[in-house]
């Protein structure tokens, strides 16, 4: 998967389409991710010892096509590739500006 964690995305569909917010975590297995501030959710906690019960706002999990990196020098969702340096490591580019993401 391209996106990793702490990336800033833009949503391309659902109901917060054309939100931006930062990757709080990565579910490989399932291909999804989890955007702070999009996609929340209300879940009805019951109360425990430690805390009160009621409603909670949370974030859900989107498809990881459903988001796109935004580049910070273009400012919008871009698509990303790859690119193998001489000491073995990859680095994420821009395919719009090619530069480094």
């Amino acid at each position: 998967m391209k996106i990793k964690k702490n990336d800033k995305v833009i949503v391309l569909s659902g109901k917060d389409k054309g939100k931006q917010g930062e990757v709080r975590s990565v579910l490989s297995g399932k291909g999804k991710v989890v955007v702070s501030g999009i996609n929340m959710i209300s879940k009805c906690v019951k109360p425990t010892q430690d805390k009160k019960g009621g409603i909670e706002k949370m974030e859900a999990a989107l498809d990881a096509s459903n988001v796109a990196i935004v580049c910070a020098t273009c400012k919008k969702g871009v698509k990303i590739s790859s690119k193998a340096l001489e000491n073995g490591d990859k680095i994420r580019i821009c395919r719009t500006c090619k530069k480094q993401i």
